[in-house]
């Protein structure tokens, strides 16, 4: 019997219901029951075992899952939390399946998010020791000198993370543009970088996630195709599934 039990949060991430972070707060704020039950985090469940959300049943069905690539506007947050955030990324696609985005961009960021309703992808991508390269491109306030691309692509110290940034590539691009690589997710991280350097960041755009290039027009989005996802695959195979209490929110 042993080998059928089932934490929950994987439960309900490989159903499609939510990604394990999400369903750690679903549980941690009451909302979910086995059974009837309110259960704690780590709790694992049966095949026969009744999972509701919100009073609704959650049904062990093998789901067809949905891989979207989108061009957020500035302005957009990425929440699930529609009853708090009105310019929520959900309400603003309007997709007809329940779907979450894989980490963040923050409001005033634009560019390539990804939003599936697969649970252990999210798992997976979101690994920062996995070292997904994500891509951006970035605007500051004064001429960028060659200083500052040196500093930027060597590491920052952030004192309130109490985090050195991990070296990265980048790359001038005019007077007052330049490319990042960063295979690190720390909170607002370039916007952190630039400030540490004495730059503002005026607009920033991410326009590639590991294989995922940005290629459609703001505010719309598209489903991977049958190459790019084999190829996502193919780069995640070997990252682990696990949460690390070392991971900190992907949003920049």
């Amino acid at each position: 019997m042993e080998e059928q039990l089932k934490r929950i949060n994987k439960f309900l991430s490989e159903v499609g219901h939510c990604s394990r972070r999400e369903a750690d707060r679903l549980i941690e704020a009451g909302r979910v029951t086995i059974n009837g039950e309110i259960p704690e985090k780590g709790t694992k469940i049966s095949p026969n075992d009744t999972v509701q959300v919100d009073g609704k049943d959650i049904k062990n069905a093998k789901v067809s899952f949905t891989y979207l690539a989108f061009n957020k506007p500035v302005g957009i947050v990425c929440t699930t939390d529609t009853s708090v955030e009105k310019d929520n990324i959900i309400d603003f696609i309007n997709y007809p399946k329940r779907i979450f985005p894989i980490g963040r961009l923050d409001k005033p960021s634009e560019g390539l998010i990804l939003l599936t309703d697969d649970g252990d992808i999210v798992n997976k991508i979101l690994r920062a020791s996995n070292n997904h390269e994500k891509e951006y491109v970035v605007t500051v306030d004064k001429p960028i000198s060659q200083t500052f691309i040196e500093r930027m692509s060597g590491g920052i110290p952030l004192a309130d993370l109490n985090k050195t940034t991990k070296k990265c590539q980048v790359e001038k691009l005019s007077t007052y543009t330049f490319k990042i690589i960063l295979t690190q997710g720390l909170n607002r991280q370039i916007r952190r970088m630039c400030d540490y350097l004495n730059y503002e960041v005026q607009t920033l755009k991410r326009v590639r996630i590991m294989n995922i290039n940005l290629d459609m027009p703001i505010g719309e989005y598209r489903e991977l195709t049958k190459t790019e996802f084999k190829e996502l695959n193919n780069l995640i195979s070997t990252s682990t599934k696990e949460y690390k209490q070392t991971v900190n929110r992907r949003n920049r």
